[in-house]
């Protein structure tokens, strides 16, 4: 049985505290007390944790980054399993081991029969620039830089109601179509768009389906994707504080009304943003 632990803050950089919260599984001794993680453990999630400095980590077998400081991120995808194996071995040579059981979630799946074609597959003529316009996300969430501004608490990107939800999935005339993998605030036309998180711009674009697009690298492999802008009010290279304005809500590229719809990376892995953030009333 899952039991929540100790809540801790930890300072990555001046001024900057972090929530941290210990989960336990069933009793540990003192020696397992170093590992620490934050976040919810669901399918979907992002997981931040910290071991002792000089620690290695893997997950279900696999070589987890760890920092300089001992911190790692780790995810599970929409349709991950439920157990999983976290384990580290500490710069003196111990090894521990713990086992993690998410909570499985339902989603919503919606069928719409009776569309026009083109509204369920796009034109032959724009396959090239879909194509282009995915080697530029790509290329701009291939790097990983040496920071962790994604250990800080992240804040809502938008104001406003929550109109999608991420892991959700329409079948159109009978074609199931790829999931939704991001939150969708909406807001009228023009309404702000700030950083969740501190991070660089690594795409500032006009893409096919997601209209202005901006990205941005929270470090540690973990980025932002804000879709459908009016307007981007930055440029590649620009170093973004957390609660600066990047752009406007607007509905460009394939969208039916105005919104934000926020996205989360870890790599190439699609998880939850509004798992990162205080629920909205």
């Amino acid at each position: 049985m899952k039991e929540l632990g100790k809540v801790r803050w930890f300072q990555t950089k001046p001024l900057i505290l972090v929530w941290m919260i210990t989960f336990s599984f069933a009793p540990v001794s003192a020696k397992d007390e170093e590992l620490v993680l934050n976040g919810e453990l669901t399918q979907g999630s992002l997981i931040r944790g910290q071991v002792s400095p000089g620690s290695t980590v893997r997950l279900n077998g696999r070589h987890v980054e760890v920092n300089s400081q001992g911190k790692f991120v780790i995810g599970f995808p929409r349709k991950a399993a439920q157990s999983h194996t976290l384990s580290w071995t500490d710069k003196k040579g111990e090894s521990h081991e713990r086992s993690l059981q998410l909570t499985l979630r339902e989603y919503d799946i919606q069928r719409i029969d009776g569309l026009e074609p083109k509204m369920v597959t796009p034109p032959k003529e724009v396959t090239e620039r879909i194509q282009n316009d995915r080697a530029k996300v790509s290329r701009a969430r291939a790097e990983e830089r040496d920071y962790d501004a994604v250990f800080t608490r992240f804040i809502w990107p938008a104001d406003g109601p929550i109109t999608g939800v991420y892991g959700s999935q329409r079948i159109l005339n009978g074609e199931p179509k790829w999931p939704h993998y991001g939150v969708d605030v909406g807001s009228p036309e023009g309404s702000p768009v700030v950083a969740p998180a501190q991070g660089y711009v690594v795409l500032a674009d006009d893409l096919y389906y997601s209209g202005n697009t901006i990205i941005l690298d929270h470090g540690m492999g973990v980025f932002s994707t804000f879709l459908h802008l009016h307007t981007m009010d930055v440029k590649v290279g620009d170093l973004i504080e957390q609660g600066n304005q990047i752009g406007t809500i607007g509905s460009t590229g394939r969208s039916t009304g105005p919104h934000l719809d926020w996205r989360i990376n870890l790599g190439q892995m699609r998880l939850d943003p509004a798992l990162l953030v205080p629920p909205k009333n």
